[in-house]
């Protein structure tokens, strides 16, 4: 069976910034992986949509860089979800972006509080990371899930515990299709 390209558009359906950050590689754990962060537009989209866009401009460097970040977090994530020992030098790996977070500073705009954005992309993916490392290590940790789906493998935040694919719209009516197609061809082979 052909392998199913995962949709190239970026996801922000994981229910966290980090985990869609992992997100930004689709079909990951499969034989046909989509990158999409390709480039400077997708960061800055995607940095937008979780409210961190740098007061600097975004750069390649930058899109390398968020890259590097997510696939740090991979690894622990991983072994989080499977209730693993998570391996030392994977979480050696994200001080050195844990260590680049700044402070937040607290604006006020139209008489609300705002934090303020971050100064670099550096300073984002360390607020991310950070996120991580607290979601990993605190109450959220009994809340991830991961799709049902081999080759999808997306993780999420699951507060319900009733999740099973990361969107019944795709993998979730992927895998109905594969159930009643193999439904079908047993039928058939009878």
């Amino acid at each position: 069976m052909a392998a199913t390209r995962a949709d190239p558009a970026l996801r922000f359906d994981a229910g966290t910034p980090w985990l869609d950050l992992l997100a930004t590689v689709g079909g990951a754990y499969g034989s046909a992986p989509t990158e999409r962060l390709e480039g400077v537009s997708e960061l800055t989209a995607w940095l937008a949509h979780e409210g961190l866009t740098p007061r600097e401009p975004v750069t390649e460097a930058d899109v390398a860089a968020a890259r590097d970040v997510r696939e740090a977090l991979r690894p622990v994530a991983l072994a989080v979800l499977a209730n693993d020992e998570v391996d030392v030098v994977a979480l050696e790996a994200l001080q050195p972006w844990l260590d680049r977070d700044e402070p937040l500073r607290v604006l006020s705009h139209a008489g609300r509080p705002i934090v303020e954005a971050p100064r670099t992309v550096n300073v984002a993916l360390a607020r991310i990371c950070r996120q991580a490392v607290e979601h990993l290590t605190g109450p959220e940790r009994d809340h991830l899930g991961a799709c049902a789906d081999a080759e999808c493998h997306m993780a999420f935040l699951d507060p319900t515990g009733r999740r099973r694919w990361c969107s019944a719209e795709r993998c979730g009516v992927r895998a109905r299709v594969r159930a009643h197609r193999a439904k079908t061809r047993s039928g058939r082979d009878k």
